[in-house]
């Protein structure tokens, strides 16, 4: 679920789009749960998954990047500039 970068964390993610409320709901197998408000049209959810990881780990939206399955519901996304043990605490995995 978390990989760790020599510049930051690497994080599976499954996104639940049209959600009631936004935010992360816990983890689903081997990947962090994050529900988005947010429809699946034209980079929307995408942007908001940006805005929760984001906020969540307390870093700027620069500082997160979907580096694969932009057009599925898993993806894995590249946080700079936080280590393994930061974001397991901030997103409540340990």
């Amino acid at each position: 679920m978390l990989e760790a970068l020599a510049n930051g964390v690497v994080i599976t993610v499954r996104v639940i789009p049209r959600a009631g409320k936004s935010g992360v709901a816990g983890t689903r197998g081997d990947a962090l749960l994050v529900r988005l408000r947010a429809a699946p049209v034209e980079g929307a959810a995408n942007e908001e998954l940006i805005e929760v990881i984001a906020k969540q780990l307390d870093v700027p939206r620069r500082s997160v990047e979907i580096i694969s399955g932009g057009r599925s519901r898993d993806k894995r996304v590249h946080v700079s500039g936080v280590d393994v043990e930061s974001a397991s605490r901030m997103l409540g995995l340990s």
